[in-house]
């Protein structure tokens, strides 16, 4: 009796341990060190404590928060994609928000004159094209510049167990894709942020000084289901671990749901009518998507909500099956990469940070020959990321 009794004690202090607890939760480790100090946040809507907003908890804490810089989607993460975001004070709190994803991409000399220290807490979902890490690179050049501390509040990456893709190709550098990494990097941005100052990735290879405040009981295969959307796009569960395998269409003909209420679980388009059963129609949705591509037109193609996200897990590797089916599906070729048929449609080399995958699906290379000729980046990539992870 007495060892079951001690069997269950250990297993419940194991269950008690195993939690995971972000960063910006572990207030009684760094709230203490940003006493007295004047501080600048980088947050949006998934900046939480508990279940409160961060620059509210640490208000109330007794910390001086003197700026808030918004990303894209703005601070409270209305904003649509790609939609340019405008400086604004803060309704509820009266602190001045800079955006950083307007006019200005990182913080100027004088939004730091007054600032001791910034505060990076931003939920990211570890993919290149996701421009939270483009955010995160500005603002460590500009602490390096300026000579200020950027403490990072860490976060489990839900996309952590996932390292695939071509390597991002020098000449096709962009707004969707700043670093030599592949699609999906498998990285916390703690992590990241030390690839990028170890590999002096920043400008003029300066090191921007870190305070990392570590995900407690966390490791990278561990599932992560996010208590707050990071995009009005990214709206489920489902949508966050598909988006890596998905956003690439945004360089096709092809329909990723953006414009209905369940963006980057479908696809599909309206010239595969007859081909396939399943349908949507995407229409203007303020916030989401206000003119999304094939709008008020029935789209034909994929439905992806059922996916196994075990099974998509288990595997580990980005789903190509569904762009090669898409391509082969679809009955003029010609249009199903040209961007001049569309507003809405971005540009593929970019998303994919590699000329050849659009050529390749083109030729009908198999699976194994696509991925074949990721390598040896892929791999030395794998390698590179060893170097700089904080968690198993």
């Amino acid at each position: 009796m007495r060892s079951l009794i001690v069997c269950l004690i250990v297993g419940c202090a194991f269950l008690a341990k195993a939690q995971i607890i972000t960063g910006a939760d572990q207030t009684e480790t760094y709230v203490p060190y940003l006493k007295g100090k004047r501080v600048a946040l980088v947050v949006n809507q998934t900046s939480i404590i508990g279940k409160k907003a961060s620059v509210d908890s640490l208000l109330s804490l007794g910390v001086k928060v003197v700026r808030i810089f918004g990303p894209e989607h703005g601070f409270r993460g209305n904003a649509s994609n790609g939609a340019k975001v405008a400086d604004a004070i803060d309704e509820k709190t009266g602190v001045q928000v800079l955006s950083l994803y307007g006019k200005r991409k990182k913080p100027l000399a004088e939004d730091l004159a007054d600032i001791d220290l910034v505060v990076y807490d931003i939920q990211d979902v570890g993919a290149r094209f996701y421009t939270y890490i483009n955010t995160l690179h500005r603002v460590m050049e500009s602490c390096a510049e300026h000579k200020k501390e950027l403490m990072i509040l860490d976060r489990p990456n839900p996309n952590g167990y996932l390292v695939d893709g071509p390597i991002l190709e020098d000449d096709l550098h962009s707004g969707i894709g700043m670093h030599r990494i592949p699609i999906a990097h498998g990285m916390t941005i703690a992590e990241f942020a030390q690839m990028l100052n170890g590999e002096g990735w920043l400008e003029n290879k300066r090191t921007c000084q870190l305070k990392i405040i570590k995900v407690a009981n966390y490791s990278h295969d561990q599932p992560y289901e996010l208590p707050v959307f990071p995009s009005p796009n990214l709206n489920s569960q489902q949508s966050i671990l598909l988006y890596p395998s998905i956003c690439w269409f945004e360089g096709t003909i092809i329909s990723q749901g953006r414009g209905t209420y369940m963006p980057f679980t479908v696809l599909g388009a309206p010239a595969l009518k007859g081909q396939y059963a399943f349908s949507f129609r995407p229409v203007s949705i303020p916030g989401m998507s206000e003119t999304p591509l094939h709008q008020n037109q029935d789209c034909y193609g994929l439905d992806l909500r059922k996916v196994d996200l075990r099974s998509l897990r288990a595997k580990g590797q980005l789903n190509l099956q569904w762009i090669l089916e898409l391509y082969k599906a679809y009955p003029d070729k010609a249009r199903f990469f040209d961007r001049s048929q569309s507003a809405q449609m971005g540009d593929f080399d970019k998303l994919a940070g590699n000329r050849n995958l659009r050529q390749q699906i083109i030729d009908g290379k198999s699976e194994a020959e696509i991925r074949q000729s990721w390598e040896p980046g892929l791999t030395t990539f794998r390698q590179l990321r060893k170097k700089y992870l904080l968690y198993p």
